[in-house]
């Protein structure tokens, strides 16, 4: 009997051979078209001076917050018709003082009710000295901090006699004012108070923060917290309103206005400060407006800047109407 073969035909192998190194040679010759496709379409490429210029589109990332007071029962203190408002700061609300256009009449104006302005131009928040000291620091009065502390009849008002002394002839403008307004007004009466400072503190390389004693004094945020917390231990009906900086151009040592978000003089960068003060105003429960991201901003700070810092009468109308976003916030 003859032996059958196992074996396959031979030469059905040979034809198999060539078929199988035409497929691999296809699959590698559509993978180096897909190799050299991906990278002449890698993206578009785009210079440096574009993306620095280019403005288009809406900034979405701003750090409003908005909170009501709240009474014993933790009900919402809704805002009321003609509110009173005390208003603290430096040059936005300083600026300009008896102008129709001066911040605290733009809002008296915009809300129907009445804001006392106890702003002192040239004044700062966090102090120079922890201690109040007229012969080194004469201006740490005027910080947020030492004017609650007047308001609230804390038995500081020496102070006030001491740097009107020590300053002379360079009383800064609202300064008197704002003392006689402090020992007079009845506090009980006060719908609302709002803080704007601008970018002053951050010109001057003032420290931000401190992480071991949030209410230190000479702190940025910190002198902000220490006054809200004695204001709010006296009169935890006032809602407290802050105001962030609007941006400002740092001044280099050539004189000439750069990014405030490039230069620091000492401390950090000016968006730095503003971001350390919407933790704060967090921390504390309190309403914040983003100024320099949301009103004033590195795009359009020159349409709204006089000069490097001081606002223009149509960036306090901008400022004025994001404050009465904030007040009515919960009036619907």
């Amino acid at each position: 009997m003859e032996k059958k073969h196992s074996e396959s035909n031979p030469n059905k192998q040979e034809h198999a051979f060539p078929f199988m190194h035409l497929a691999l040679l296809l699959v590698f010759v559509i993978f180096c078209v897909c190799i050299v496709v991906k990278f002449s379409h890698w993206g578009v490429r785009i210079d440096q001076k574009d993306i620095e210029h280019d403005t288009s589109g809406a900034y979405l990332d701003v750090l409003d917050l908005m909170l009501p007071a709240m009474d014993a029962d933790n009900q919402i203190i809704r805002g009321v018709e003609n509110p009173t408002i005390l208003a603290f700061g430096n040059a936005p609300f300083a600026d300009d003082r008896a102008s129709e256009d001066n911040l605290a009449r733009l809002i008296e104006k915009l809300c129907g009710g009445t804001v006392y302005n106890c702003s002192v131009s040239d004044s700062y928040l966090a102090c120079e000295r922890y201690i109040y000291n007229e012969e080194l620091a004469p201006m740490d009065a005027y910080s947020f901090y030492w004017l609650v502390t007047l308001a609230v009849n804390q038995g500081n008002d020496y102070f006030y006699e001491r740097a009107e002394a020590a300053l002379g002839d360079e009383l800064p403008e609202g300064a008197k004012e704002a003392y006689d307004i402090l020992t007079t007004i009845d506090l009980n009466q006060v719908d609302v108070v709002t803080v704007m400072y601008d970018a002053t503190d951050y010109l001057m390389g003032h420290e931000m923060y401190d992480d071991a004693n949030h209410t230190n004094i000479q702190q940025f945020t910190g002198n902000l917290e220490a006054g809200i917390e004695l204001l709010h231990s006296e009169y935890p009906q006032i809602r407290v309103i802050v105001l962030s900086p609007t941006y400002a151009f740092a001044v280099d040592e050539n004189g000439e206005y750069v990014s405030s978000d490039m230069y620091t003089y000492g401390w950090d960068v000016l968006s730095t400060y503003v971001i350390k003060e919407y933790a704060s105003c967090a921390s504390q429960r309190v309403s914040f407006i983003d100024n320099i991201y949301g009103t004033v901003t590195e795009d359009n700070a020159k349409d709204y800047l006089i000069d490097n810092l001081h606002l223009n009468a149509a960036g306090r109308k901008l400022v004025a109407q994001r404050f009465m976003d904030a007040l009515n916030y919960y009036n619907d």
